[in-house]
């Protein structure tokens, strides 16, 4: 195939919601431009994407594929993403590298809450967009309505390039009013015949033309001054008006199409070609350091990689579009995150599972390459010893969590390199062995993404496992002060052990004043005289400070590191429940030694129960993790989801409405929060998503801590 410059390419993503027919249109367009020479079906499992053999299994996209089309002698490069929220990784990704999104809306079911989900993604990536209502042929297909509920909630001013004469069973013909025409299908192959507008449509058609062009005068002052002075625009004046309206996010054209008929695919594409904002014109790409890279071909080589994939008996497929310069077979580049180089041995341009062999490609083109050595998603690789990196695809953060089970021990190590692999391909997934809870716990956007995970792994490997509720990282602290001292003795034959730590505990905030008085139950106003002063910033969150306030030489110093040692180690399994301790200050104001039998572990076997005793008495607190939930869900699903977060012990901050969907803020513990997705998803029929944020640690009800308290057995040994 050719080289393609920068002005001869497009990159688009095809989003929408699920169902929505992205990868049947996706299918069509390549029909289109000569990649395939008969259409696949879902049906059938036969399409470019939806190639594996998890899509075959469940008939929807799981995974993002990117395919190209050849079409007026240009190339456009399409990813067809997922439209399921618990895949939006790919999503995120592909925003990265597509310069518009062709949103797809059904002419079913209009605007749905997936298409609001996606919609906030492209404002946040803000990425231009032009609609299309599919889907046409059904049976229920309405596009009226379709369009008004893309008005009533886009938030971007939808116009009508065009619209079906016949929608329904047996659509065949649609209207342009751009161009003025009507064209008409003879079969299921694209197969069209350009006609005059018919007379009984003539007047409508004009209407919208009106409309039409005054959308694209508003885009530009020339072009108002332009239209009225004329009182029309030409063709290409509508277009150059749309260019400037797509590109600032205040347009959306809207089309429409059946790609199952493959109605109204070849003018899609054309539209694309005149309208859609390409390499040039799109907003150039930015460095880390925020310096932009535009795509020129005759500068050094950028490469930025945006997927990873695992394919068996070839290894890993990297994924990539070139901001700059232009990338040769056999090239030599460098990875800016690691420093190493790395042979581009083969490139292809990319059709689903298809790729063909290039020569090369120019800035602005969308490839992949097999066999890279350490190369992974968000990766820069350059040419002529460049040292810039572009600037990262932030993902979303996690939603759901899991801990893992094993069924059969010996494949546990083998699984955790299976976990790792995923996470190559797919960012969106977090696998730690959390030390704190000794379980592997795996992270991703919903039970949904977890189990498609679980399903792809035993498929792939045989290895079965299952997911348990994870334990929760709580947190110990205390709220007053307290006192204790500890004598550690041991006498056995031979050298013994012998020391006697004095230590007082309370409560750590930020910008508290140095120790100097105590009042202490019992023994009366203590003031102690600070020697010494440490500070700790905790690895688990908090600190600990820690005072000797030794006189007289009672303690060694060469003991103190010993004590401090034995605070640290019962605050790493705290007192109350073994969960880590944080927030505390200490401070060391007497004790005993021996001349003989004093030695480092005595003293920390001391300090170790002094304080274990001194934060029993210290009101003791268990503490938990609080996740800030942010909930959008149809308005008529809003009491139930309330009420549902008000069991889980939510502390509901607020809510406001948008255009059909309310949004709901609370603060809710994380103990409260395992399988939320699926009970929300329960709840509403599949209609919200929400999205969790951890937020701070707070103390449990004290209810809830009897419960912790009861269920934890003590096992210190000392």
């Amino acid at each position: 195939m050719k080289n393609y410059s920068a002005k001869d390419l497009k990159n688009i993503v095809l989003l929408g919601a699920p169902g929505t027919g992205k990868t049947t249109l996706a299918e069509a367009m390549a029909f289109e431009g000569k990649v395939i020479d008969r259409r696949g079906s879902i049906e059938a499992g036969n399409t470019l994407s939806d190639n594996t053999d998890l899509e075959h299994e469940y008939k929807r996209s799981i995974f993002s594929t990117t395919l190209f089309t050849e079409f007026m002698n240009r190339k456009l490069n399409i990813i067809d993403c997922p439209g399921s929220d618990d895949f939006c990784g790919s999503l995120f990704s592909a925003f990265k590298v597509a310069d518009v999104g062709v949103f797809l809306y059904s002419a079913i079911n209009g605007w749905e809450v997936g298409s609001e989900i996606q919609a906030r993604y492209a404002r946040l990536w803000k990425k231009p967009v032009i609609g299309v209502i599919s889907q046409l042929d059904a049976e229920k297909a309405s596009f009226e309505n379709a369009f008004e509920s893309i008005r009533a909630n886009a938030g971007l001013k939808p116009v009508l390039v065009q619209y079906p004469v016949n929608q329904g069973p047996g659509f065949n013909a649609f209207i342009d009013v751009l161009l003025m025409k009507m064209y008409r299908f003879k079969d299921n192959d694209g197969t069209r015949e350009e006609l005059e507008i018919p007379a009984e449509e003539l007047e409508k058609a004009k209407e919208l033309n009106r409309e039409l062009v005054e959308v694209a005068a508003e885009n530009d002052e020339g072009l108002m001054e332009l239209y009225f002075d004329k009182g029309t625009l030409t063709q290409d004046d509508i277009r150059q008006g749309l260019k400037f309206g797509i590109s600032k996010r205040e347009v959306m054209p809207i089309l429409c199409v059946s790609g199952k008929c493959d109605v109204g695919t070849k003018r899609l594409m054309e539209f694309i070609i005149n309208v859609a904002p390409g390499p040039i014109k799109a907003p150039n790409f930015l460095t880390t350091e925020g310096e932009e890279i535009a795509p020129q071909e005759d500068q050094p080589a950028v490469v930025f990689v945006y997927k990873s994939q695992l394919e068996q008996h070839i290894g890993e497929i990297t994924y990539f579009r070139v901001i700059r310069g232009r990338v040769t077979e056999g090239a030599e580049l460098t990875n800016s995150r690691t420093g190493n180089k790395e042979k581009i041995s083969q490139l292809f341009a990319v059709a689903g599972k298809n790729r063909i062999k290039v020569t090369e490609l120019l800035a602005g083109d969308i490839g992949c390459t097999v066999k890279l050595k350490g190369t992974r998603v968000n990766d820069t690789l350059v040419a002529g010893g460049q040292t810039l990196a572009i600037d990262p695809i932030v993902f979303p953060e996690p939603r759901y969590r899991a801990a893992i089970k094993v069924k059969d021990q010996a494949d546990e190590e083998k699984l955790g390199k299976l976990l790792l692999d995923a996470r190559y391909e797919d960012p969106t997934i977090l696998v730690e062995y959390s030390k704190e809870l000794k379980q592997t716990i795996v992270q991703g956007q919903g039970e949904h993404h977890l189990n498609i995970l679980r399903t792809k792994i035993q498929n792939e490997s045989k290895i079965e496992y299952e997911y348990v509720a994870p334990k929760i990282p709580y947190r110990e602290t205390i709220t007053k002060v307290a006192q204790a001292d500890y004598r550690h003795k041991k006498q056995s034959g031979g050298a013994g052990q012998f020391g006697e730590v004095h230590m007082i505990i309370e409560p750590y905030y930020e910008g508290m004043p140095e120790p100097k008085n105590y009042k202490i139950p019992g023994k009366g106003d203590m003031v102690v005289n600070i020697k010494n002063k440490e500070e700790y910033d905790l690895p688990w969150g908090g600190k600990l400070q820690f005072y000797s306030a030794i006189v007289g030489g009672a303690i060694d110093a060469r003991f103190m590191p010993a004590i401090l040692k034995g605070i640290m180690e019962k605050m790493d399994q705290g007192p109350l429940t073994g969960s880590y301790a944080r927030d505390i200050r200490v401070v060391i104001y007497d004790g005993k030694m021996h001349p003989v039998d004093s030695n480092e572990i005595s003293f920390k076997l001391a300090a170790r129960n002094a304080f274990k005793e001194a934060f029993r008495n210290a009101g003791p607190k268990i503490m938990e993790p609080i996740y800030n939930v942010e909930v959008l869900v149809p308005t008529e699903y809003m009491g139930a989801v309330m009420s549902d977060l008000q069991n889980r012990r939510a502390m509901i901050l607020g809510m406001e409405s948008d255009k059909g969907f309310d949004k709901l803020n609370a603060t809710v513990p994380l103990a409260e929060l395992y399988r939320y997705s699926t009970a929300l998803s329960s709840l509403t029929s599949g209609a919200a998503t929400y999205s969790m944020k951890f937020a701070s640690y707070e103390q449990v009800p004290a209810d809830v801590q009897d419960k912790l308290l009861k269920a934890y057995t003590d096992t210190d040994e000392e």
